[in-house]
């Protein structure tokens, strides 16, 4: 059964029995967040985000914003959903509870929607939403009480890829042009891959369909050049940080590893044999709480 068959009772449930949140003054009447929770156990409820923030006028050109309690200033996560790139399967949501979990550790969070494949997203859509996005840090950085020394961009799953590639030096070959590097301390990557092509068969595995190739246009023999121009080992991301959490899918490579760590940074992998996809990702699940320290430390630039 593919996955995102399996996900969508889930799906029309939450929407069903969850009121919607309502919109900060700063959210457009027409941004209201999907309650999908894509098959996680949400133990946590959400919090009210602090102020909804826009970076593109089209729906999904959003994302929330959460901010502990106290004067700060905060570390920030930048966060980035999964759902296999494909329209339908999951939005910003379910990661709601998980930025409400770091909020409540003194995190602040930026939890970004964006545009997928079946409503403009894909190669270039996606990543042009990914770039706008990267400028809220910025804005979030002028306007709260954020340490910008230490942001972290995290992905869980498909949103692993801008993870990675938003710390990465672009050249005009890149799917949204010539672009420098987002400047963050580190990354989290929750059971995604580190090479989209490299990991394209166990990627297409998880999700139960073939998820790359859409998204990128085509497999990488018709289009090697796009999957070139997103590799860690031809843009190397400008990290001093890089933290593996994975469950489902294999640790990336060697090789892979190597290029992400070429430029400095410090690359770990924590591996969670057996466990699901999701429970990495939903706080209270035990295998989130064996994880939690070392994603804390990350987020918190502690060695």
């Amino acid at each position: 059964m593919r996955l995102a068959h399996r996900l969508l009772p889930l799906i029309l449930l939450a929407a069903a029995c969850t009121p919607a949140i309502p919109a900060p003054e700063e959210a457009l009447p027409q941004v209201q967040p999907n309650h999908s929770t894509y098959g996680t156990d949400a133990n946590l409820a959400a919090s009210k985000p602090d102020a909804i923030l826009r970076y593109a006028d089209h729906p999904r050109g959003f994302a929330e914003l959460r901010l502990p309690a106290g004067k700060g200033p905060f570390p920030l996560a930048v966060i980035y959903h999964g759902g296999c790139w494909k329209t339908g399967i999951a939005s910003q949501a379910y990661m709601a509870p998980l930025a409400t979990r770091w909020q409540q550790q003194g995190i602040a969070t930026l939890n970004v929607d964006y545009r997928e494949v079946g409503d403009g997203g894909g190669w270039p859509g996606s990543f042009t939403d990914w770039a706008a996005s990267a400028k809220l840090v910025e804005e979030v950085a002028t306007r709260y009480p954020i340490d910008r020394a230490r942001v972290t961009l995290v992905g869980h799953s498909a949103g692993a890829l801008p993870a990675l590639w938003l710390a990465s030096r672009q050249g005009a070959d890149g799917p949204a042009g010539a672009r420098e590097p987002l400047k963050a301390r580190a990354a989290i990557l929750l059971d995604g891959p580190g090479d989209v092509g490299a990991e394209r068969p166990a990627f297409d595995a998880l999700c139960q369909f073939s998820a790359v190739d859409p998204f990128m246009g085509g497999e990488p023999m018709r289009f090697p050049e796009r999957y070139k121009a997103i590799a860690p080992a031809t843009q190397t991301p400008q990290l001093a940080e890089v933290l593996f959490v994975q469950a489902k899918l294999p640790a990336p490579s060697a090789a892979t590893q190597a290029a992400i760590a070429a430029e400095g940074a410090r690359v770990a992998v924590r591996e969670n044999a057996g466990a699901s996809h999701f429970a990495i990702i939903t706080p209270g699940n035990p295998v989130y709480a064996a994880n939690e320290a070392a994603m804390l430390a990350v987020l918190k630039g502690e060695d």
